[in-house]
C-alpha cells in the first residue's frame, strides 16, 4: 500500500513525486518504457516560469500582474482559475525544486517570450534552463534516463543559450567562442548533461534522495477505483493500491488510432517519446473523466528526414530562406512561433534557400559549406536555377514569389508577414545581417527546397482538471484520489504558446499543485 503512486517519469510526475515524498509519504513511480525521463529527456529543458527568482536575480523585471495579462490575452480560452493558479505556483515551483534537488538554474538570456509585443509579454523573456549536471550524482541509474531526441558526439553537451549562438558559427565571433566553449567542456572531470537530460537525471537525484522508487517496464492498464474513488493502479493484472494516484504519463502523440480520430494525423512526424500512447488519458476517460484540447499539439515545421523527423528552430528565422504553400506562395511569417506556422499550413509545404544561406548557417544540424546528406533525397531537392527548382518541385509562383521577396529585403522590411518585426523572430535571426535580422534576399545557385511537414513535441490535450490538478468530469465535479499533470491533461496554454519551456513549466508547477493538494503541503 502506498500513499501516492505517479504514472509517468517525466518532468510532471518526478515533480509531483518529489513533493509528496519530501511531505513524507510513501510514493512510488511507475513508468512503461524502460528508461526514466519520457518526453522531457529528449527536449531542450526549457522552464517558462514567469516572475521567477531566476530571471528577477539578473535584473529582468516581472510582476504577476503583468504576466496574468499576457496568459488571459494569448490564451483567453483557458479558465482563469487555471492560469492564475500556474502563475501562483510557478515561482515557489521552482525554488522548491532548487531546495530539493541537486539542479540550479539559469535565465536563458533575451529568448523572448513568443509574443513579446503582446499586453504583458516580455521581449526578454522568462524562461530558464538548468546549468550542465555531473552525472556522479546519479550513480549508476544514470545509464536508465531517456536517450536525448538529438544525440552528440561523446563529451560534446550543449545548452539552450549554446545552440542560439552556434547557429551564428559562420557569421558571429561569438559563434566561434561557442563552439570553443562548447568543445572544451570535453576535457572537463566526469561526464556532464545539459537541456533535458540535465532536468530528468536532477529530478531523479532528489528522488533517489528520498529513498523514492522510479519502477521501470511498468505499464500501468487501468486505475483501480473503489467506491467510487480512484484506490491504486493496475499494473500487469495486479493491483498496486494507493490513496492518490498522479497520471502524467505523457500525451498521446504515438497512438495512431487517437491521432487519427481527434486530429486526422499520424504518429510518423512526433518526435515525443515512443511510450507516449495515452495509457493515462484512456485510464481516466475510463474512470469517467472529461477531456479537453484533444485536436491540439505541441506543433512544430518539421523535416521528414529517414531517421526521423527534424524539428526546426532556428533554420527558418535566419535571412535567406522562405517558406512556400504548394503554388510556391509565401503564407506565414517564417520566424513566427512554430506553432502558429504549423496553423497556418493547408497542406505541401517547402522551405526555400539558395548557395548563400547554405553557405552562412547550419541546417538541421549539418554546418554551413557541407553538402547534406545524400540521404535526404527524399525531402531535400536542389538545382542550379531557381526557375528549374521552381519546375523540379512543382511550385508556379516560386520564381515571383521570390522576386518580390527579395525587393523587400533592400529596405529590410516586410509588408506582407512582418518577419523579423518582433523581437522573438530576431532571437534567433543573424544580428550581422542588415537592415534585417531575418531577411536576405535569395540569389545565389544551387537552390533548394526542404519538404516540411507538420511536426510536433508532443500532443497537449488530455484530462480536465481544477486548480489543483484533480481531474474532473464532465459535469465539473472531482474524481477522488486522481490528479493528472503535464501532457496528459488539458494544456493551461490553452490553443497558444507561450515562451519557450511553456510545456515544461506548466507540467512540473501542475505536478507540484497535485502533490500539495495531496500532502496538504505549502512548499
Amino acid at each position: 500500500m502506498y500513499d501516492v503512486i505517479v504514472v509517468g517519469s517525466g518532468a510532471a510526475g518526478m515533480t509531483a513525486a518529489l513533493c509528496t515524498a519530501q511531505h513524507g509519504l510513501r510514493t512510488l513511480v511507475v513508468e512503461k518504457a524502460a528508461h526514466y525521463g519520457g518526453s522531457t529527456a529528449r527536449s531542450g529543458g526549457g522552464i517558462w516560469v514567469p516572475n521567477n527568482a531566476v530571471v528577477a536575480a539578473n535584473g529582468v523585471p516581472d510582476s504577476a500582474e503583468r504576466a496574468s495579462t499576457y496568459l488571459a490575452h494569448i490564451a483567453p480560452e483557458v479558465p482563469a482559475e487555471l492560469r492564475e493558479a500556474f502563475l501562483d505556483a510557478g515561482p515557489a515551483m521552482l525554488a522548491f525544486v532548487v531546495a530539493h534537488t541537486p539542479l540550479r538554474f539559469r535565465w536563458v538570456t533575451d529568448y523572448a517570450d513568443y509574443y513579446p509585443e503582446a499586453p504583458g509579454g516580455q521581449p526578454r523573456g522568462r524562461s530558464v534552463e538548468p546549468l550542465p549536471f555531473t552525472t556522479k550524482l546519479l550513480g549508476e541509474e544514470i545509464a536508465d534516463l531517456e536517450p536525448p531526441y538529438v544525440p552528440t558526439p561523446a563529451g560534446i553537451v550543449i545548452t539552450q543559450t549554446d545552440y542560439r549562438w552556434l547557429t551564428l558559427i559562420g557569421r558571429h565571433p561569438r559563434g566561434l567562442f561557442t563552439a570553443a566553449k562548447v568543445f572544451a567542456r570535453r576535457f572537463l572531470p566526469g561526464r556532464r548533461l545539459t537541456m533535458g537530460q540535465a532536468l530528468v537525471a536532477g529530478m531523479r537525484a532528489g528522488l533517489k534522495a528520498l529513498n523514492v522508487e522510479v519502477r521501470l517496464n511498468t505499464a500501468m492498464t487501468d486505475l483501480h477505483v473503489e467506491n467510487g474513488r480512484v484506490a491504486g493502479v493496475l499494473v500487469d493484472g495486479e493491483v498496486i493500491t494507493a490513496n492518490h494516484v498522479v497520471l502524467a504519463a505523457g500525451g498521446f502523440e504515438n497512438n495512431e488510432q487517437m491521432r487519427k480520430q481527434h486530429q486526422d494525423i499520424g504518429t510518423e512526424w512526433t518526435v515525443g517519446a515512443k511510450a507516449n500512447t495515452g495509457d493515462g488519458i484512456e485510464a481516466g476517460v475510463k474512470a469517467g473523466a472529461a477531456v479537453g484540447l484533444m485536436d491540439e499539439a505541441w506543433w512544430g515545421p518539421s523535416v521528414p528526414l529517414p531517421l526521423g523527423p527534424y524539428f526546426l528552430l532556428a533554420e527558418r528565422s535566419l535571412p535567406g530562406c522562405v517558406l512556400v504553400d504548394k503554388t510556391g506562395r509565401r503564407f506565414v511569417n517564417e520566424a513566427a512561433p512554430y506553432i502558429d506556422v504549423v496553423n497556418a499550413m493547408t497542406g505541401d509545404t517547402w522551405l526555400v534557400f539558395d548557395h548563400g544561406y547554405r553557405s552562412r548557417y547550419p541546417f538541421c544540424g549539418i554546418p554551413p559549406r557541407r553538402p547534406l546528406p545524400r540521404r535526404w533525397k527524399d525531402a531535400v531537392l536542389t538545382a542550379p536555377s531557381l526557375e528549374e527548382l521552381a519546375q523540379e518541385a512543382d511550385l508556379p509562383e516560386l520564381i515571383e514569389t521570390v522576386r518580390h521577396f527579395n525587393t523587400m529585403t533592400v529596405d529590410g522590411k516586410d509588408v506582407d508577414f512582418h518577419r523579423g518585426d518582433s523581437a522573438y523572430d530576431r532571437y534567433y535571426g543573424d544580428p550581422r545581417n542588415h537592415p534585417n535580422p531575418n531577411l536576405a534576399p535569395l540569389t545565389t545557385g544551387p537552390f533548394y527546397a526542404v519538404k516540411i511537414v507538420p511536426g510536433d513535441l508532443g500532443t497537449k490535450g488530455g484530462l480536465r482538471t481544477d486548480a489543483r490538478a484533480r481531474v474532473l468530469r464532465e459535469d465539473g465535479s472531482v474524481i477522488e484520489g486522481l490528479y493528472a499533470a503535464g501532457n496528459t491533461s488539458a494544456s493551461v496554454m490553452g490553443h497558444t504558446y507561450a515562451g519557450a519551456g511553456a510545456t515544461l513549466g506548466p507540467a512540473m508547477t501542475f505536478g507540484y499543485l497535485a502533490g500539495l493538494d495531496i500532502t496538504g503541503g505549502t512548499s
